[in-house]
């Protein structure tokens, strides 16, 4: 009897130091509650998914067709048409040995213009970039030539450059770049798009040099009926 009182304050001991442990824990976590927060809502917009559920693969990344979803391309794009196109000049990007970009939206008048936002991480971005050229060159065939330009919301200037240079010839080796910046807010408020956008984006200028379509979202393959019989007007 006489060891009991040590032995219970051993236990007592030890479970004090289990609490503070947990305690310290607790505050740890509440310390970087912020950081931690703000870090899953980056990846939901990245990504699409919270933090801790698998990430898509971009083999799997999939977003539905605006056919599938019952609803037009163009539908609801009034916050957009007739719009002018910004005028600040935006960075650019090449693949090692690609031709340079300008600065500036490369329209010109006479011709259709297809403007992409995309970003290396996206993966819908990159599975429907060789749909986005092949359109393009079908559509010159056809004999209504448009030109398609890339523009990449990237901040990860390393991932971009590596994503351009895995390139194949013929695939994107270039894009204009719009990192976190003036220049990428100066640009989405002109367009009147979302300051963090669900990526990809289309943006069609008319043959005037204004904004005719906008489209959130990726394209499939059976939206292309409708792009052709828009362009032809």
């Amino acid at each position: 009897m006489g060891r009991l009182p040590a032995l219970v304050r051993r236990t007592v001991s030890a479970l004090r130091g289990g609490i503070l442990v947990a305690g310290l824990a607790v505050v740890g976590c509440d310390k970087g509650s912020g950081a931690a927060t703000s870090l899953r809502s980056e990846q939901v917009i990245a990504t699409g998914v919270p933090s801790g559920a698998p990430a898509p693969s971009d083999s799997t990344a999939h977003v539905r067709s605006y056919a599938q979803r019952g609803r037009r391309l163009c539908e609801g794009d009034g916050h957009v048409k007739g719009r002018a196109l910004p005028k600040m000049p935006a960075l650019h990007a090449e693949a090692t040995g690609a031709p340079r970009l300008e600065g500036m939206l490369p329209t010109e008048r006479g011709q259709w213009t297809w403007i992409n936002f995309w970003a290396a991480w996206c993966g819908p971005c990159k599975e429907e970039m060789p749909r986005l050229l092949s359109w393009r060159d079908k559509l010159t065939k056809a004999g209504t030539p448009i030109q398609l330009v890339f523009v990449s919301l990237d901040d990860d200037e390393r991932q971009l450059r590596l994503f351009l240079d895995a390139q194949p010839a013929g695939g994107v080796q270039t894009t204009l770049w719009l990192p976190e910046g003036s220049a990428r807010a100066g640009w989405l408020k002109s367009l009147r798009i979302a300051s963090a956008p669900e990526l990809p984006e289309q943006a069609l200028v008319g043959t005037n040099g204004r904004l005719r379509c906008f489209i959130e979202g990726a394209v499939e393959d059976d939206d292309y009926q409708e792009i052709a019989a828009l362009v032809a007007q």
